[in-house]
């Protein structure tokens, strides 16, 4: 039973990450386009701050659940006296998950605070060249997460 909640907890944090880089990308970005650079972009900030202080709730969860679920099949294996075979696809979550993380970490700690910096300078054109790098990391993201639930799910 707990490693069922654990895992939906696990699931659950996953889907809040990949769907919430998935609304930005396909709903937010281009809604916000209508409006003019100042705007545009104050908004982004307010909108990533609450997004991005979430998702590292989310990460947090999804690596923690996910070391958790690999200890507890490793102790009941070593429990039975098996041997442990860990599913390629596994490895490959594992993998891929910590490469997202570490872009989360990129897009947070350092574009960020690059598009905060831009926007309390009024320097608009650097606020829009850090918003496009945001959201090819962003890009990036998504589809290294895509790529995990396929390779997990098929």
């Amino acid at each position: 039973m707990v490693y069922n909640v654990v895992k939906l907890l696990h699931v659950l944090a996953v889907i809040f990450w990949l769907g919430g880089m998935a609304y930005t990308l396909f709903f937010v970005r281009p809604a916000l386009a209508c409006l003019p650079p100042p705007l545009r972009l104050q908004t982004l900030r307010g909108l990533l701050a609450r997004f991005l202080g979430a998702v590292l709730a989310a990460i947090l969860i999804a690596l923690a659940s996910g070391a958790w679920m690999l200890a507890d099949v490793a102790s009941q294996v070593r429990a039975t006296g098996g041997s442990l075979n860990i599913p390629p696809a596994w490895h490959l979550m594992a993998g891929l998950g910590v490469v997202m993380a570490a872009i989360y970490f990129y897009v947070r700690y350092a574009l960020f605070a690059r598009l905060n910096a831009a926007v309390e300078r009024a320097d608009w054109p650097a606020g829009a060249q850090v918003a496009a790098t945001l959201r090819t990391w962003v890009g990036v993201n998504l589809v290294l997460g895509v790529l995990i639930v396929a390779a997990v799910l098929l």
